[in-house]
């Protein structure tokens, strides 16, 4: 990943807000490398870190692939139906296109990173203003390994 951002998108609402999201879904937007890991790995890894066997109890929580192109969305596709066939049950996933992302309030970007505000406090230092900070490849990664995902090696590399 190069960077990740959380927010709202899949509705028509502007500007939602967590308080008032209308029609769309907490989101996360990913910007990868796709010399590094494919669309496809993405995919395989959204599978993985989460369970759609059951509807959302509210739009806010639906399990949703944004496709950007043709070919993202028939890869989307044939992995919704082979998760289907390896789990045995039908997916509750919307596969829809991308139209808009909106990021969600400052409070939410980095969860894991805004835990440790020792941590927190050195990396801001390096920005000029918050919205650097979200959208720098080093909190992402350090969020995610505060997260648990990576090791200590893939983290210093």
């Amino acid at each position: 990943m190069v960077r990740t951002r959380v927010g709202y998108a899949g509705g028509a609402k502007d500007d939602p807000t967590y308080t008032s999201l209308g029609d769309h879904s907490e989101a996360v937007q990913i910007d990868y490398d796709p010399s590094r890991i494919s669309y496809q790995e993405l995919l395989d890894i959204f599978w993985s870190s989460h369970s759609p066997t059951l509807p959302a109890w509210s739009k806010q929580y639906a399990s949703l692939i944004l496709y950007h192109d043709e070919q993202q969305e028939e890869l989307a596709r044939k992995s919704m139906e082979r998760e289907e066939v390896k789990r045995g049950r039908r997916l509750y996933t919307e596969i829809v296109p991308y139209s808009s992302f909106y990021r969600a309030e400052d409070y939410h970007q980095k969860y894991r990173l805004r835990r440790d505000s020792e941590l927190l406090g050195e990396l801001e230092g390096f920005y000029a203003d918050y919205a650097g900070f979200v959208d720098s490849t080093a909190a992402a990664r350090i969020n995610g390994f505060l997260g648990g995902n990576g090791t200590a090696q893939t983290l210093a590399e």
